[in-house]
């Protein structure tokens, strides 16, 4: 028990900043930042409690990175969606998740992906990730005739975040525990003495939830221009869960024959801890890969999952120092910068690239949907954009090349589907 309590102490470590970053890409799409705190610790603890009581696997879960900023950026920014419709999608996209856990579709859904697009999602969202912890950071500001250009690195925040990021570097390549939640540590010091934030005390009672809580409007997600949406988040959901779910535990020597013991469970555990995730006010939940991190350090069973859960409904008692490391800094024209969790946001995006070396680069016929992908998600800041992109240019090269059977049959519709999207704009 002393090493299962050693391992979810650790996986929540290295996972804690989501409590930080969380608030502050929601509240960029107009939510509450105390709410959507409060709901990410609560969806968190719900969600890696069922994990471990479901499926037995020391793999916590919570609001997964990337998908919270398609829900952010593409889907309320960009499309001047209302988040409350927003919420109703994630609902609706994890409703499905569960109701087809019996038919087989998830699984024609992921064969239908071709697979070096599976790998260009993945890299396409991490470049976006860190393009945005670049603009937070004010490394890249928003420069007439070029769109992006060099900041100010002599400005407090740049300054803040450069020193933060390399340190955070240092620190994953010599293999720290906890690597993000001590440069947020040190860069939290460093905000201070440069006045970009102020300091209000350590621990409170736990912020109101009411202005998201139950506000999600389903029926507005039904609406036939919210299909593709929806389809975006099942997509997202189900690939991470699977790729987590086979990653960590291939780690823990679970997998027998090619099959994952107790997958339907686990899976189950992420779905149903997005729609309540959804009713809470935060987007998807996943499983996180920084659990391997707990099981590197003798997690093995679902008990580490209870640790690491109750560690996150300790959290809520904490926000006066989560409001204040999460919170942005107004620099001017309306510009508001995050200095101190920016870096983090770099840095998994360097996680999520090593998808791109299992791209066959010289198959033009796979390598130029799956760059289409990478290159239009960050450029076009739409995931939606990214994976329509990739369908259509791999069908279509499919067709020219004569590899027509290499695609799945859905591949070729959910091709038409996103052509006809564009037409009828």
């Amino acid at each position: 028990m002393r090493t299962e309590v050693l391992a979810g102490v650790t996986t929540f470590v290295t996972m804690a900043y989501i409590v930080f970053v969380q608030p502050a890409v929601l509240g960029a799409a107009g939510m509450d930042p105390g709410a959507v705190f409060m709901a990410t610790c609560l969806a968190s603890a719900i969600a890696t409690f069922l994990m471990g009581w479901f499926a037995n696997y020391p793999i916590a879960v919570a609001p997964a990175m990337g998908h919270n900023f398609f829900f952010a950026y593409t889907v309320v920014i960009a499309s001047g969606t209302p988040w409350q419709v927003a919420l109703g999608a994630v609902a609706i996209a994890g409703m499905v998740f569960i109701v087809t856990a019996g038919i087989g579709l998830r699984e024609r859904v992921i064969a239908a992906v071709p697979e070096p697009l599976k790998h260009a999602i993945g890299v396409g969202i991490g470049l976006l990730i860190a393009l945005i912890g670049l603009q937070w950071s004010g490394i890249i500001v928003d420069t007439p005739g070029t769109m992006v250009g060099l900041g100010d690195l002599t400005s407090a925040p740049a300054l803040v975040s450069a020193g933060t990021l390399l340190l955070t570097a240092v620190l994953m390549a010599r293999g720290v525990t906890g690597a993000f939640l001590i440069g947020m540590g040190v860069a939290t010091i460093a905000a201070l003495l440069f006045g970009l934030v102020h300091f209000e005390g350590v621990f409170s009672a736990p912020p109101s939830m009411a202005p998201t809580f139950l506000q999600l409007d389903i029926p507005g997600a039904l609406r036939i221009d919210m299909i593709d949406v929806v389809l975006v988040f099942f997509f997202l959901a189900l690939f991470d869960s699977v790729g987590t779910l086979i990653g960590v535990a291939n780690r823990i020597g679970a997998i027998k024959d090619g099959v994952l013991p107790r997958a339907r469970q686990a899976l189950l555990a992420d779905a149903v801890g997005t729609v309540i995730g959804a009713a809470l006010g935060t987007s998807t939940v996943t499983a996180y890969i920084e659990s391997s991190t707990g099981v590197a350090a003798g997690g093995r069973t679902g008990r580490a999952n209870y640790v690491t859960a109750a560690m996150f409904l300790l959290v809520p008692f904490l926000y006066p120092l989560v409001k204040m490391i999460g919170g942005g800094v107004t620099v001017g024209n309306g510009v508001t910068l995050y200095p101190i969790v920016a870096p983090a946001l770099i840095l998994v995006g360097v996680m999520m690239m090593d998808s791109v070396t299992k791209i066959r680069w010289d198959d033009y016929a796979s390598s130029i949907p799956a760059f289409l992908a990478i290159v239009t998600i960050p450029l076009s800041v739409s995931i939606t954009d990214g994976i329509a992109f990739g369908f259509i240019a791999a069908a279509v090269l499919a067709v020219a090349t004569g590899r027509q059977r290499t695609l799945h049959p859905l591949a070729y519709v959910f091709a038409v589907l996103f052509t006809i999207r564009y037409a009828l704009k």
